[in-house]
């Protein structure tokens, strides 16, 4: 099974590209990293004092995210899933079950911190979304407000520390491995990355 990692800063278009890559290879498994969000005593506590927690690594449960990452690997049939609800603040699991006999599967892997997990991605199809800062704030700020119950200020502080993060921890990734830079929204960028990933299929 190929395993698609799709980074790029808040609000760049991976959410949007992992549902049109889902829908277009069919059967394909997307695990998001926003889904793996701690809610325990310590990040609560944090919290107060860090307002870009969720823009760092020790935010999400690495361990667990990698668990469903190594039993989708090994072709476990039951796998243990994680969600988190940002107005609750509250993450949750569930057991799903897998078939790994179907054509088109894919494992897409999205999210800010898709990029800096224990993974060799030397091995891995690596896109990076891009797009224009200020588009991306105002797609922050469009979900943010709807989806996280968060104003505009919190949100333009929030964005432009995570811009910041995102941008300082990819330089590594982007010297050592091949990635397809894709604007997410962009029709010629879309086309030219599926014919890139049919290619990769074939080989």
């Amino acid at each position: 099974m190929k395993t698609i990692i799709i980074t790029g800063p808040s609000g760049s278009g991976k959410t949007y590209l992992s549902n049109k890559l889902s829908k277009l290879f069919d059967n394909s498994i997307v695990i998001r990293t926003d889904s793996y969000y701690r809610d325990d005593i310590l990040i609560r506590f944090l919290s107060i004092f860090l307002y870009d927690i969720h823009d760092r690594l020790f935010s999400i449960k690495k361990k667990e995210l990698m668990k469903t990452l190594k039993s989708i690997n090994n072709k476990d049939k039951s796998i243990k899933f994680y969600k988190y609800d940002f107005k609750s603040k509250h993450s949750s699991h569930s057991k799903k079950s897998i078939n790994y006999n179907r054509e088109n599967q894919l494992l897409i892997l999205e999210g800010i911190f898709a990029h800096r997990l224990n993974l060799n991605y030397q091995e891995t199809i690596n896109i990076l979304c891009v797009e224009k800062k200020e588009i991306c704030l105002r797609r922050r700020l469009k979900r943010d407000q709807l989806e996280r119950n968060r104003n505009s200020r919190e949100v333009n502080k929030k964005f432009n520390r995570s811009w910041y993060l995102f941008y300082m921890n990819i330089k590594n990734i982007l010297k050592r491995n091949k990635i397809i830079n894709v604007k997410a929204k962009d029709k010629k960028s879309y086309d030219k990355l599926i014919i890139n990933l049919n290619n990769i299929k074939k080989q």
